[in-house]
């Protein structure tokens, strides 16, 4: 039965591009998230819970409920939109890390929930790269 069937590989998250911080009132991380189906079968991605760790320390959680198809054996760019814990980070040590254009590791750790033929599958999330945040 083929609706029963589950997908034989993970969704992965190939790379976290376009990220730029907003320092205003309300600090956030906005980025675009790409991942790749390697199933030939087409999914919905229904939420993103992943912690995001900043050299080493968390400081953010995405929590983002959607309804994104996942195509099959394809690509799909999905929006995030981190609110930064700025008096966790040390909001001085963070802008200037910031404007002086400093490199940083930031690793995201969690899980997605995707539906297939409504069944709901969690897929564990861990990536990680060096970036100079552009303000």
């Amino acid at each position: 039965m083929v609706a029963c069937e589950k997908p034989k590989e993970e969704i992965v998250l190939r790379q976290v591009k376009d990220v730029v911080a907003d320092a205003t009132s309300e600090p956030m991380l906005k980025a675009q998230a790409v991942f790749y189906n390697p199933n030939d079968i087409r999914m919905r991605l229904k939420k993103i819970k992943v912690d995001v760790i900043i050299d080493g320390k968390k400081r953010a959680e995405i929590d983002q409920s959607l309804n994104t198809v996942i195509p099959a054996k394809g690509e799909f760019t999905v929006p995030l939109e981190v609110k930064l814990a700025m008096k966790e980070m040390g909001f001085l040590t963070t802008v200037m890390s910031m404007i002086s254009g400093k490199r940083m590791e930031i690793q995201y750790v969690g899980s997605l929930k995707i539906s297939y033929h409504g069944v709901p599958i969690r897929v564990p999330v861990d990536y990680k790269s060096e970036i100079r945040i552009k303000i």
